[in-house]
């Protein structure tokens, strides 16, 4: 079990860490443009548990990071529809930024294709990861869109569903 710190953040295991990686190079893949295979060897040879410029990127579950990464190129085309089904009409995919778009689909891509992995988890983790990007109704956007998701594809989740 993991213990909330004094900044309420809970310290990232390795799933953790490679969950946020994935993340970071999804926004990295839509805004430069850069593949699956050179961005996967980037990470692994030069971030993941390394130090770059004075930061450390944690140190990161390699398998992890490459299943959702390549999952959530893989399935891109059925993910997508996913979630634009779990927005609000008022907010299109089109309309999110990069960053919320690579966070809502890798934990897409793990509600819908990793059944091993608990909904609360997943969407907990997602959660954080919004936190660590945004200070504003993003992290909520998150955590009810991935709770749509779970409803619909595991029939778990907290809220009322709208149909």
């Amino acid at each position: 079990m993991t213990v909330p710190t004094a900044d309420g953040f809970r310290p990232a295991n390795k799933r953790g860490a490679a969950r946020l990686a994935a993340v970071q190079a999804l926004y990295q893949m839509d805004v430069a443009g850069t593949g699956l295979l050179e961005t996967t060897a980037e990470y692994e040879l030069f971030r993941l548990g390394k130090e770059i410029d004075g930061e450390l990127y944690r140190d990161a579950d390699p398998q992890w990071f490459r299943a959702i990464l390549a999952g959530v190129v893989d399935d891109q085309k059925t993910i997508d529809p996913v979630i634009r089904k779990s927005l609000t009409e008022d907010w299109p995919l089109s309309r999110l930024d990069s960053t919320l778009r690579a966070i809502l689909r890798a934990g897409v891509f793990e509600l819908t294709r990793r059944r091993d992995v608990p909904v609360a988890v997943i969407v907990s983790e997602y959660v954080d990861i919004a936190k660590a990007f945004y200070t504003e109704d993003e992290p909520k956007l998150v955590n009810a869109v991935l709770d749509r998701v779970a409803r619909r594809s595991r029939d778990e989740g907290r809220g009322k569903d709208k149909e």
